[in-house]
């Protein structure tokens, strides 16, 4: 599989692709409640919409996670060496560590300053790590 992502012309871009879709898949999602958050559509009740939107962004991270492992187990020693690829990855984690602080906590039960808080923070790591997996490519 790893020897075919390396030497088949069209493996590598349709893997990217796929990352790609996973990554619209999490984020129009994540956008949509966390527009919410922000007072935008208020007639639509944040927990409704958590409930809806939630599962297809897990889906769309659970898609960008599986192919970008897979793009990375097909050049390791390269992205490690990048340093827009380790800035994403802890990015990443950050993200990750905001989400879960966020849902331990009940933000879209609350939807409160702290919850809109984290919202924007959200925001913000993910135009980041979308920023620093484009860059991946040009150092």
């Amino acid at each position: 599989m790893l020897e075919s992502l390396r030497t088949h012309p069209w493996a590598y871009p349709a893997l990217e692709v796929v990352h790609l879709l996973g990554i619209a898949l999490l984020l129009g999602n994540l956008v949509l409640v966390e527009l919410r958050l922000f007072g935008f559509a208020r007639a639509l009740p944040l927990p409704e919409l958590g409930r809806a939107a939630l599962p297809l962004a897990l889906s769309g991270f659970a898609l960008a996670a599986a192919s970008g492992l897979l793009m990375f187990a097909s050049q390791a020693m390269e992205l490690l060496a990048n340093r827009a690829f380790t800035l994403k990855m802890g990015l990443l984690m950050l993200a990750g560590c905001n989400a879960a602080a966020f849902h331990a906590r009940g933000g879209l039960r609350h939807g409160d300053l702290l919850a809109r808080l984290q919202a924007l923070l959200s925001l913000l790591l993910w135009l980041a790590i979308l920023v620093a997996g484009r860059w991946i490519a040009y150092l």
